[in-house]
């Protein structure tokens, strides 16, 4: 009988969700998905020192926008609970998982003061960079029995460390990167339990893991250098390995780890700056897996369907802001006019406070934005008319000039001043008709109509729904100033 499978996202709670942290999330949901498996939410929240007040409501907030539903969870008891560290050092498990360590001589005691281990501190040199480590000499493994009693009885700190041999090789096996063998010296004994009785990240996870039924274990590269110590951890206890995939690191345009500093590195930064939730699912999930039709734009139900770890690349994945705004695009022309509008409106509100039809205003954007504070510099002159110069009325393809432009606007005027029906259905009517009478070119006509009520060459919309939206009143004022501006060129 096949393993059901079982995938969890265990983050810190330590402030915003890094895109790769979301990424991780995201594959280790669709992998569970794609097999009809669970998908668990745990809090490691053993740090107790780098957690951010409000972190796990931003967990949770994030996790639900994005459409990761979790079946486990704080919320959820699947019967293998809690699913809060903290609350699992309370219920004495970590405890009882170490001392079964020692017991089988896995792990032991260790009482060294910070003054012993600092005189084990050594500086190395890796990779050109000059770093120091503290080396555990294993000199609380030796301790008579009698000694190690004692110093419990007196209430002795200390700390639980993993016994591991200084001989020998470990292997363990990753889906992308295959059997990797290390020599267990290059191993330290690596501490499992803290003096206050929180366990360290590496031990929580393999016990919770275990205990969790967790059949995948979905995590960044950086953790590649972790996973001998987790291997021999689950073979001490003589447990079976989950499936590693550990997932490129991410850069950004420079070839460097993608960073705070980049302003683009957090689910929330890039919500701020105008991204839609889908898009960003969808733009993480191809940041180091890709469909083998080469297919760009999923749904978080395709991306469940056609998801297969097995094709996530080893190379680092470049985070493009060109290409994910290109995507975000794609998803603002797919969103319902009510959706989009209720994004659109506050970007609107920042540049226009006249009693206009904010959106008819917004919808003249929808196919013309990447991201929502596009907005709002293309609308600014519905709410004043820029200053422009009168050679914009000069259009060689339409056949303007500043006379033509002139000639026109001042035929024009008195008609649109006893035209009514200023809606677009309306104007366009009342123009198609001036057009026809005239023998001009419809470029010839609205090209100047345009200029005068916008001051832009460049405008979301024609001349008809800049008038529509501006009213009658305001058009004349404008056809009129522009009027004043050709005249005063002479």
């Amino acid at each position: 009988m096949l393993q059901r499978i079982r995938t969890r996202y265990a983050p810190s709670p330590t402030g915003r969700m890094h895109v790769g942290n979301l990424r991780t999330a995201l594959y280790a949901y669709l992998i569970a998905k794609h097999e009809d498996g669970d998908f668990l939410l745990r809090i490691e929240d053993t740090d107790q020192e780098r957690q951010v007040e409000g972190a796990v409501e931003i967990i949770n907030r994030t996790l639900e926008k994005t459409g990761l539903l979790w079946d486990e969870g704080p919320d959820k008891d699947g019967g293998v609970g809690p699913y809060v560290q903290s609350e699992r050092v309370t219920a004495g498990i970590y405890m009882d998982y170490a001392k079964k360590l020692i017991e089988k001589g896995e792990a032991y005691y260790c009482f060294c003061t910070k003054e012993r281990l600092e005189s084990l501190r050594q500086t190395l040199t890796v990779d050109g960079e000059t770093k120091e480590i503290t080396i555990y000499d294993k000199h609380c493994l030796h301790l008579p029995k009698e000694e190690i009693e004692a110093n419990l009885a007196a209430g002795k700190p200390f700390v639980v460390r993993q016994n591991t041999p200084n001989e020998g090789t470990t292997t363990f096996t990753d889906v992308l990167y295959g059997d990797i063998t290390v020599p267990n010296a290059e191993l330290d004994d690596m501490i499992l339990l803290k003096s206050d009785g929180f366990p360290t990240y590496n031990f929580a996870n393999v016990v919770d893991d275990h205990l969790m039924g967790i059949s995948h274990v979905v995590r960044g590269n950086e953790y590649l250098s972790s996973a001998p110590k987790y291997t021999r951890l689950y073979h001490a206890f003589g447990w079976e390995e989950p499936v590693y995939v550990h997932c490129p690191l991410i850069t950004d345009e420079h070839k460097k780890k993608l960073s705070k500093r980049s302003g683009h590195s957090s689910y929330e930064d890039l919500v701020e700056q105008g991204f839609v939730d889908e898009a960003i699912v969808n733009y993480v999930a191809l940041l180091g897996w890709s469909p083998e039709d080469n297919e760009e734009i999923f749904s978080l139900e395709e991306l469940v369907k056609k998801f297969d770890y097995h094709k996530i690349n080893k190379s680092p994945a470049v985070f493009d802001m060109t290409k994910l705004r290109w995507l975000n695009s794609e998803y603002i022309k797919r969103l319902s006019d009510e959706k989009y509008y209720e994004r659109a409106l506050p970007e609107v509100r920042k540049v226009i406070s006249k009693p206009l039809d904010l959106k008819k205003i917004a919808d003249l954007m929808k196919t013309r934005i990447e991201v929502f504070p596009d907005i709002a510099e293309p609308i600014r002159f519905f709410e004043e008319l820029p200053e422009y110069g009168v050679d914009l009325y000069t259009h060689k393809k339409m056949k303007t000039d500043t006379a033509v432009s002139l000639e026109i606007l001042r035929d024009l005027l008195p008609r649109l001043e006893r035209q009514e029906d200023y809606s677009l259905e309306g104007l366009k009517e009342y123009l198609s008709a001036y057009i026809t009478e005239t023998g001009r070119k419809t470029g010839q006509v609205l090209w100047p109509l345009r200029i005068a009520v916008s001051g832009l060459a460049n405008t979301p919309g024609g001349a008809y729904e800049i008038m529509e939206i501006l009213g009658k009143e305001e058009s004349l004022a404008r056809i009129r100033q522009g009027i004043a501006k050709l005249e005063a060129a002479g």
